[in-house]
């Protein structure tokens, strides 16, 4: 079957809908909307990112990401440390590292239920077409 790439983007636009309604509605019991389980996410895979960096990677601008951070903070989600010259960089609290793993369990069972129509080689191929499209080299990552 022939699948015309703007046909194939909205499809990858609506899984990706799905996925955030899901998740969203999976995150609201631990009282975490997808962005802020998102940035305890990458702060744990990078601990001491910027303000910039977090923006960037949640998909975020500058200041709706200030305005997040803040509110992580006063929460106890994250501190927020000064870092060189006027920068300041984000760390995980106990209690942001606790409803990240909470989170995470709960993000894994959307996933898993999404995909769950495809066997584990069709998964990697479409994993595989993905970094393909985006420009990677999925290759790469066989060594």
């Amino acid at each position: 079957m022939k699948h015309h790439p703007a046909e194939v983007g909205l499809a990858v636009k609506r899984l990706q809908h799905r996925h955030h309604r899901a998740m969203s509605q999976a995150l609201a019991p631990l009282g975490l909307s997808l962005v802020q389980w998102d940035t305890l996410r990458h702060l744990q895979r990078q601990p001491d990112a910027s303000l910039h960096d977090l923006a960037v990677l949640t998909f975020q601008t500058d200041q709706s990401f200030g305005s997040l951070a803040v509110r992580m903070a006063e929460r106890g989600l994250i501190e927020r440390v000064p870092g060189p010259g006027r920068a300041v960089r984000h760390r995980l609290t106990e209690e942001g590292a606790r409803l990240l793993n909470e989170g995470q369990v709960l993000a894994e069972r959307v996933v898993r239920s999404s995909f769950s129509a495809l066997t584990a080689e069709q998964l990697d191929q479409l994993g595989d077409l993905l970094d393909l499209a985006l420009g990677n080299d999925p290759a790469a990552d066989e060594d």
